[in-house]
């Protein structure tokens, strides 16, 4: 019988022509090592970033529209200093205290694609 091991990667979509953008937000602001793609993905344009033991994958869509719903979500240390880091570089965020035991708010890339960050209360 199989047995479904875990996540490997996630992937977002964005613009043709993003790939600076997303370097300077998921490596510039989230501190997340890029990835290097294989030679025969290259061409498609887009870049992969290191995320823990997962990766997440920007990929180009030419009739790109954001996700409004659909968004990884990162597990965080110090999540308050990170919302103030992000809300002081401009990133749009947004607390949210429906999820019990946890800390989180939301976020959107340069791309306007959903992410939730969170980490667990520690009196919980």
């Amino acid at each position: 019988m199989f047995h479904v091991k875990g996540i490997d990667h996630i992937q977002l979509a964005a613009p043709e022509g993003c790939e600076e953008e997303a370097r300077k937000f998921f490596t510039g602001l989230l501190g997340l090592k890029e990835v290097e793609k294989p030679d025969g993905l290259k061409k498609n344009g887009g870049v992969w970033f290191q995320c823990g033991n997962q990766e997440i994958h920007i990929g180009v869509e030419s009739a790109f529209l954001a996700a409004k719903k659909a968004h990884p979500a990162f597990y965080i240390e110090q999540i308050e200093e990170l919302y103030e880091y992000l809300a002081t570089h401009h990133v749009a965020v947004e607390k949210d205290n429906r999820l019990p035991g946890y800390t989180r708010f939301y976020a959107k890339d340069p791309f306007g694609n959903r992410l939730e960050f969170l980490e667990r209360k520690k009196d919980v």
